[in-house]
Order: structure tokens, then sequence, then C-alpha cells
């Protein structure tokens, strides 16, 4: 039953959009009320995840065909369903127009209620799908829905942005369907049964017994696949325009879901293939695609003039330490996991200020954002509080993560790469600095107007509030569902 609550809600909203024209305000409050639903499945599954109990499931029999798991949500599953409903109820009930004034058409508005609770839909469907087939149809499903709402106000740059996306990453969801098959045919060519061949613990029992060589070829091909999706550098350079062209809802999901979605396809497959291949193999690439995503990061930020791109290369430094993460065995991954919860509220709280700060100075340019501290201040202190989050201060959870992480790091005798990405952080943080001095400060735009609907961002109380509490402690249940994935998954 929870899986229904959890999948049909987005799907039940898409379709009221599609059939009711024009579009109407009560459309977008309806489909904000119901990701409440599929929030509260999603924490449903967290709760019996906690329990300890037998793993809830899903399936079907049609005929011959007999399909008894699905769909599934074991602890690594929950944590990602969390992530997404999480950020969807916000970015849904801060949606356009639903808060007066807005800058698209009723048909506008139509096509990205549609449009962005089928992306919500698609994500939820690849966390919770026990196949990876079925995984990897709905994270391709996922480019297709965004990418009719990155365009959401047509011009030459959204357009632009809206192909180079749809382009990059098909090429890359094409290179991750080629890993998949080179498993798939590697299993059912050992006796393996063919219904059961991409069940993800089908795969991780029988990793044992397939042949190292096809799996190593076959991870090379699922890295460079979802981590086109996720944007880990080089495959990262369709993030800046996207981010910089779509409306800040959308940005959020993006940048936090779907990110931590497209690790987690990383992280199952890296699983299985690590117990086929007994070696550092897929460690190595890891800490090799994680640097170059730093060295990318900090260099871009430097450089960058627009503070939804630099927002877009944050997201590349946080993909290079999770990557780190995943490659530092239990306690990386431990780490990387904290940190892809922190990476998800910070970088939604900043994308959803940012659709705010847009509205106001109608630009995405750092240079015509000015004053801001004295304008809408509402706005300032949650863009810095963002901010200051995403670049580790204390006492913001992302501290807390990052330290554990690079004690990791250390422990496990990898001084040189830490010291190395230390320094890369170090620049990024006087950067970030930089152009949040520039922003803050100054004299505002004489034709800029006060419009900060300050009911509408107080929403956002709640991911700050999160940050704090899980950068001073953390909680058991959190604790426990985390010891639980590194079980899951070494």
């Amino acid at each position: 039953m929870n899986f229904w609550l959890l999948l049909l809600p987005s799907l039940l909203a898409a379709l009221l959009a599609f059939t009711i024209r024009p579009y109407r305000a009560f459309i977008g409050w309806t489909s904000a009320g119901l990701s409440l639903v599929s929030l509260g499945a999603a924490l449903a599954f967290v709760a019996q995840a906690l329990e300890g109990g037998p793993t809830p499931t899903w399936g079907f029999v049609l005929g011959p065909l007999h399909l008894p798991d699905v769909l599934r949500a074991d602890s690594l599953s929950v944590l990602l369903m969390v992530c997404v409903a999480g950020v969807a109820t916000p970015a849904l009930f801060l949606s356009p127009g639903l808060w007066g004034h807005t800058r698209y058409t009723p048909t506008q508005l139509r096509r990205y209620q549609i449009f962005t609770n089928l992306f919500i839909a698609a994500m939820l469907l690849a966390v919770s799908a026990n196949n990876v087939g079925i995984m990897w149809i709905a994270i391709e499903a996922t480019t297709i829905f965004s990418a009719f709402v990155i365009p959401l106000k047509l011009n030459k740059a959204s357009i632009e942005a809206s192909w180079k996306y749809i382009l990059i990453s098909s090429v890359g969801i094409a290179l991750a369907f080629v890993g998949t098959v080179l498993a798939y045919f590697d299993y059912v060519s050992r006796g393996g049964e063919m219904e059961l061949a991409l069940n993800w613990p089908v795969l991780k029992a029988a990793a044992p017994l397939l042949q190292p060589e096809v799996m190593q070829l076959a991870f090379v091909f699922l890295l460079i696949g979802y981590g086109t999706k996720v944007g880990i550098a080089p495959m990262h350079t369709w993030k800046p325009d996207a981010y910089g062209e779509s409306p800040a809802p959308l940005g959020a999901l993006m940048a936090s879901p779907l990110f931590a979605v497209a690790m987690y396809a990383i992280l199952r497959w890296k699983a299985v293939i690590d117990i086929s291949l007994r070696s550092n193999f897929t460690n190595n690439l890891l800490f090799t695609l994680g640097l170059l995503s730093l060295i990318v990061a900090a260099f871009s930020v430097v450089q960058t003039t627009n503070y939804k791109r630099m927002l877009a290369y944050s997201s590349i430094e946080h993909t290079g330490l999770i990557c780190f993460g995943f490659a530092l065995g239990a306690p990386g991954l431990f780490a990387a996991m904290l940190h892809l919860i922190n990476h998800t509220l910070a970088k939604s709280l900043m994308f959803f200020v940012v659709g705010d700060i847009e509205d106001h100075y109608n630009s995405a340019l750092i240079k015509n954002v000015q004053g801001m501290a004295k304008l809408m201040p509402w706005s300032a202190g949650l863009f810095t509080v963002g901010l200051f989050t995403l670049i580790g201060l204390p006492p913001f959870a992302m501290f807390t993560s990052e330290y554990a992480l690079f004690h990791a790091g250390f422990a496990l005798h990898h001084p040189w790469l830490m010291g190395v990405a230390l320094a890369l952080l170090a620049i990024i943080f006087i950067s970030f600095i930089k152009h949040l001095t520039q922003m803050l400060y100054g004299s505002p735009p004489q034709d800029t107007v006060n419009k900060t609907q300050k009911w509408g961002l107080a929403i956002l109380g709640i991911n700050i509030i999160i940050l704090v509490i899980l950068g001073i402690t953390l909680p058991t249940p959190v604790r426990t569902l985390l010891d639980q994935i590194v079980a899951i998954v070494i």
C-alpha cells in the first residue's frame, strides 16, 4: 500500500494539470497537497526500516511472468525516498504562480505542473525499483520530463540548455544501458534465471560468480553513464547551463534529489562489482574522477559571474567529495551518505532562495545583484546560511560530514589526496565568500521592487533547523539508518 501512496500522488497531480484547461492556481495547490502524501509514505518506509523487520516489497504475476519483487524498500532506498519527497514538497509549494506575481503564462504553468510531477514520480520509481533495469528506465525518464521544464520561459539560452542537457544526458544514460546489459548477459550466461537477472539482491548474491573482466568493463560504462547524470567531471558540462536556465524549483529538484538518485545508482552497482572484482578498481576510478571534479569546481567557481552557475559548480564540488566517500570503505560510506543528506537540504534551500532573488533583480548575474542585505533581508539571511552550509562552516551539518569524510581519508592512509582536496576546498571557500560579499552589500538598483514572499520562504526554516541539528548531533534514527546502509552496501 505504501508504494502506491508514494508513487501515485505525483501521477495524479500530473493528470489533473493535463486534464484541466486553462491552468488555475488550485491545480498547483492540489499538487502541493498531494506531495505531502508521498512524503508521508516515505517517512512510513523509514519507520519500517528502523524497526528492522522484513524489507517491504511489491510485485505481480501476469500469466507465466512471475515478478514478486518489482519494488523494494531497503534502508538505502528509503533514505533516497525521503530525499526526493522531502525536496519535492517545498518545490511544489513554492511553485511559480502560487504566491501572486509570476513571470509565466497559464500555458507555461500548466506545462510546469505536468512535467515537474512526472519528473518527481520518475525519481521516486528509480529509488523504489528492485530491478536495476527499471531503475535505468526511470532515470532516463527524468531526463525527458525535466527537459520540458528547463525552457519554461522560451528563449535562445534556455532552449540551448535544454538540448545540451538532453544530448549529453542521453549519451550518458545509453552508456549506462551498455553496462547494465553486460552485467545481465554475464549473469544469464552462468545459468541465472532471466526473470530475476536484474534484481539487485540477486545480482549481489551472484557477484562472486560473475566474470571480473566483464564486470570491470561494465562498471566503466555505468560510472560514465550515471556519472553524467550526477555531473561528475568531465561529464559535467550540461550542468551550469541547465541550472542557470531552469525555474528555481526545478533547479532545486535537479541539484539535490536528482543528484542523489544518480549517485544512488552508482552506489548500487559499485556494491555488486566490488564483490565480483575483489580489488580497488572501482575505488581508484572514484578517487580519480572525484579529484578531477574538485579541480574543475574550484577553478570554475573563481571565474563564474552567475550565481545560479555558482551553485552548479558547488554541486560538482560535492560530487567529488561523495565519490571520495564511496571509495573509503565503511567509514567513508557513512560520511558520504550523511553528506548526501546534508547536500540535499542545503542545495535545495539555496535554489528556492535564488528563485526569489532572481524575481527581484531580474538577473542571474552577480554584478547585477547588490544591496541584497538591505533590500531583501529575509532572503539574504537564508542565502547566507545556505552558502555557509555549502562551504562547510560550523555549526551546520556539512562541517560534520566533511570532517568525517576527511577523517576517514587520513585514517585509511590517503594524506596527499586529502591534502590536495583541502587546498581546493580553500579556493572554493574564498571564492564563495567573495561572491557573497558582492551580493549582500552595495547599492541596490533603483528599479527593484521589494516583493519578498516571507511566508512562502518560511517553509525553508525547516531545512535550516535540520541542518543545525545534524551539525550539532547525529540523532539515533539517522545513525541507525546510515549504519544499516553501510551493512547493505559493504
